[in-house]
């Protein structure tokens, strides 16, 4: 659990810093921030998304996955947990405001953290670094990949946090939980782990992150965590066409 304790420390502060740099600088630059991280978001996540291993299994999963994940409310679920941290982190941090004034205000943060929250939480999460730097972490005890991961996670926790705000720092929660799961499961997960797995499985976290940096840069709106079953069934696909074809 130290490692991923790293990745969720990198993220917090990569925030931190983030925050900081955003209110020093006007809301046009904050644009320019938010389109230009929207920009990276995509190329990353292309990158990702071009290693695929069979291109049917990446379009059913996305799809199927994203009926099922809309049918579920997923993105929704995830931004009421965002909004209640939201409150309750404006709620502790507020200063002296009239009662009225601080509940618009409320409001607007509220949604703007869970935002930050959910789209930070999906990125750190559903890459194949994560998964296989915490099977490794949990199995072999070989931190590399995961350190590796908070070096990058800390840096796109800067552009994030300046483009989104604070609630990117929560999503720290998120890889604590998700990350510190696989470890604690690696055992039992780590048998039906291989090359064409994490291939199917970083191609569809990389259509995940497309929406993402599709969001940021106001090209659409798309409920990304919708799509998060896409994941799941990716993994199902490779695995009961390996049982199968055994």
């Amino acid at each position: 659990m130290l490692a991923v304790l790293v990745n969720c420390i990198a993220i917090i502060i990569g925030s931190l810093i983030g925050v900081v740099f955003s209110k020093k600088i006007s809301d046009n630059l904050s644009k320019v921030v938010q389109t230009g991280a929207g920009v990276v978001t995509v190329v990353i996540g292309m990158e990702m998304a071009l290693a695929y291993d069979n291109i049917i299994f990446l379009a059913m999963a996305i799809i199927t996955g994203g009926i099922i994940g809309s049918w579920m409310d997923i993105d929704g679920r995830i931004l009421m947990v965002g909004d209640a941290l939201g409150r309750l982190v404006l709620r502790k941090s507020a200063t002296s405001k009239t009662a009225a004034t601080e509940g618009d205000g409320d409001e607007t943060g509220a949604s703007n953290f869970a935002y930050g929250f959910l789209n930070s939480s999906v990125l750190f999460c559903v890459g194949a670094m994560a998964i296989l730097g915490s099977l490794k972490a949990g199995i072999d005890g070989d931190y590399t990949i995961i350190f590796t991961k908070s070096v990058l996670d800390g840096f796109m926790a800067i552009v994030f946090a300046a483009a989104l705000g604070i609630g990117s720092a929560f999503s720290a929660l998120s890889v604590l939980v998700y990350q510190g799961g696989l470890t604690l499961l690696a055992a039992l997960v780590a048998p039906y782990v291989n090359d064409i797995l994490l291939a199917e499985l970083g191609a569809a976290g990389g259509v995940l992150i497309i929406m993402i940096g599709l969001n940021l840069i106001g090209i659409a709106r798309i409920k990304t965590a919708d799509y998060l079953p896409a994941l799941v069934l990716s993994g199902i696909f490779v695995v009961a066409k390996d049982l199968l074809v055994g």
